[in-house]
């Protein structure tokens, strides 16, 4: 397990912006991913743990032992702090073959032992034909596997990975995601993950933390929070939302309604127990949920007409973009016989507009 309330402040210097990492996380085993845009502190928060970077106040225990202290004046050197680190790039020495590469990880290791751990990972990984290669020699996926085998190959208590599939096509991606259920398996080593794609949580994570701007500002399962998205700021992250402006203009508790006005349209919703008439607010509504209609006649109830400005093929849909910055997924089926149409109404459900 993993405990760490890590503070780490950069000053503002010259052409730099200062920065201030404020993060407290809590793992046991199983993927925990770190979940956020470029420049949000995941990387840095990785760094504290493994010791290449050194917080400005904090504490950091693995397994009860402490890794760094402010107060104490504690900071473990990285090769003393027994964390698998994979790097983005893969770091392997490239004047060594694969084999070596690993048997520079296990060095610590008895003999005998690293000889037999060097030959079962080779294997396990499926490394033996190559292990002679250099990693110049070696594919993404070669690559990748050699180092996430080098970081396992002294039995951490801690596998730490920094957005490993980044550049990886799909079918390397897919790989990779095999590999990581396969450690998860296997190791029994609690894994933190980086990462700024959705999916990848979805694929591999027990628990999500969204951190933006140094802050963890959402945790739980992804599921959990791409469904209930904690702020707006959560719901802009996770990228799944149409997130429209309205005013709530009306709460009705006996009959559980409500009215918002969007743009100069009315539109009906559920009660909002905590909320007031002329609170200003945000409709979260995936683009699932909203049903794109030709326009026939006078728009219905919780109709509204918009211009469709264009449409983006996808595997088994088309999302139709339309003014406003409203998103619809339609499957293509239903798309198909509809090509040609040039009015458009947007439906909203009444009972699925959460707001935000």
């Amino acid at each position: 397990m993993i405990q760490a309330r890590i503070r780490k402040q950069y000053p503002a210097a010259g052409d730099s912006a200062g920065f201030s990492l404020d993060i407290e996380l809590e793992t046991s085993k199983g993927v925990t991913a770190l979940f956020g845009p470029s420049g949000a502190g995941k990387s840095l928060t990785l760094d504290c743990i493994a010791g290449f970077v050194r917080p400005t106040e904090g504490r950091i225990l693995l397994d009860d032992q402490i890794l760094f202290d402010a107060q104490a004046r504690v900071h473990l050197p990285p090769q003393e702090r027994r964390c698998g680190y994979v790097f983005q790039n893969y770091a392997l020495f490239p004047h060594m073959t694969l084999r070596q590469n690993l048997a520079f990880a296990a060095e610590r290791l008895p003999k005998l032992e690293r000889h037999q751990k060097l030959a079962e990972m080779l294997e396990k990984f499926r490394l033996t034909d190559v292990a002679g290669r250099k990693p110049h020699e070696l594919s993404g996926g070669q690559k990748q596997r050699c180092s996430i085998a080098r970081a396992l190959i002294a039995a951490p208590k801690l596998l730490l990975l920094d957005e490993p599939a980044r550049g990886l096509d799909a079918p390397l991606r897919a790989e990779f995601y095999a590999i990581l259920r396969q450690v998860r398996a296997e190791f029994n080593t609690p894994i933190l993950i980086v990462t700024h794609s959705l999916e990848e949580c979805f694929e591999l994570a027990d628990e999500m933390l969204v951190v933006r701007d140094g802050h963890v500002i959402q945790s739980g399962s992804p599921t959990g929070i791409c469904e209930n998205p904690a702020n707006i700021e959560v719901a802009r992250l996770l990228g799944t939302y149409n997130l429209l402006p309205v005013e709530i203009k009306a709460l009705d508790p006996g009959k559980k309604s409500s009215l918002l006005h969007y743009q100069d349209f009315d539109i009906a919703g559920p009660y909002y127990p905590g909320h007031l008439r002329g609170d200003h607010v945000f409709i979260a509504i995936s683009p699932q949920q909203l049903k794109a209609l030709p326009r026939n006649g006078r728009p219905g109830p919780n109709q509204i007409p918009l211009q469709l400005l264009r449409t983006v093929p996808m595997p088994s849909a088309v999302r139709l973009e339309f003014a406003g910055e409203i998103n619809v997924e339609m499957p293509r089926k239903e798309f198909e016989p509809l090509t040609e149409t040039r009015d458009w109404v947007i439906e909203f459900p009444q009972q699925t507009l959460r707001i935000l």
